[in-house]
């Protein structure tokens, strides 16, 4: 049976890009206009597996998506790091000069700022996707609008590309989160190097730092830590971390002492590194 699999935009996106990569070609798609319509594509069963950016090496962390990973129960069960080559593309026939208006997915056009910053006479909108603008240029044969997009995008809406390359950071990578809602990650322990978690602490002077040299005394290798306020809990955060290991059994004794410490402990994903 074909594997199908829920991504944010459509065709020619960069999460379609990480699918393919991660899974194959051979897969069906689901195209999801948003994060939350993704969430409901694995939920409803609508889709196996899902791939949702959760971090840019420009722009940041998208910290909604950790919100979605945890309050609908999703677990992590790989990870891809995917260079992002951002192009300004429009129909044929169209120069940079002819153009007024840009659209794309916010995290691109954030990532693109300086080039931008050099074409004042453009105008820069938000949109739900990068490839999904680029469909719509070419349909609706709109002249004096671009977008901004992955060249593969160009290709298969036939588009013309204006100027390649045009993120402010040229070593500009974006990590997907390979979800699911299966308990299980279907990842061999032998495999499993890294773990997503979720932990709450006490509002005390030094909680945290308790925490974190638990990992440290453990042999874990803290990668990432973000934070996130607690809803109706004003000025309290829960923090979501990304550890690795060089053994699972090390990792396994710091879940359990950590399952005591925290208030609240929770494994997101447990899967291999993939080196990013």
């Amino acid at each position: 049976m074909r594997k199908k699999v829920a991504i944010q935009g459509i065709k020619g996106s960069y999460h379609h890009g990480v699918a393919q990569a991660y899974f194959g070609d051979q897969i069906d798609v689901d195209e999801c206009m948003s994060f939350q319509e993704l969430v409901h594509s694995l939920e409803k069963k609508k889709s196996t597996d899902a791939v949702m950016a959760i971090e840019n090496s420009i722009a940041g962390s998208i910290i909604p998506n950790y919100a979605y990973i945890d309050e609908h129960n999703l677990t992590i069960c790989g990870e891809y790091f995917q260079p992002i080559h951002h192009c300004l593309m429009a129909l044929e026939g169209q120069e940079i000069s002819d153009i007024k208006e840009v659209y794309s997915h916010p995290m691109a056009l954030l990532q693109c700022k300086d080039f931008f910053r050099d074409q004042p006479h453009i105008k820069l909108v938000e949109d739900s996707d990068t490839a999904d603008v680029a469909k719509r240029i070419q349909e609706q044969g709109l002249k004096g609008v671009a977008a901004v997009a992955g060249e593969t995008a160009a290709s298969i809406y036939q588009l013309n590309v204006l100027a390649k390359e045009i993120q402010t950071i040229k070593s500009n990578c974006t990590r997907f989160f390979i979800l699911t809602t299966r308990q299980d990650s279907g990842v061999d322990s032998k495999e499993i190097n890294k773990a997503s978690l979720k932990f709450l602490t006490d509002h005390k002077r030094g909680s945290l730092a308790t925490v974190l040299n638990v990992m440290s005394d453990c042999g874990l290798n803290l990668t990432k830590i973000q934070s996130l306020p607690v809803i109706n809990m004003p000025w309290k955060y829960s923090f979501f971390v990304d550890v690795t290991f060089g053994a699972y059994e090390d990792y396994q004794k710091a879940v359990s002492l950590l399952k005591i410490m925290a208030l609240e402990f929770k494994i997101l994903g447990e899967y291999k590194n993939q080196n990013g």
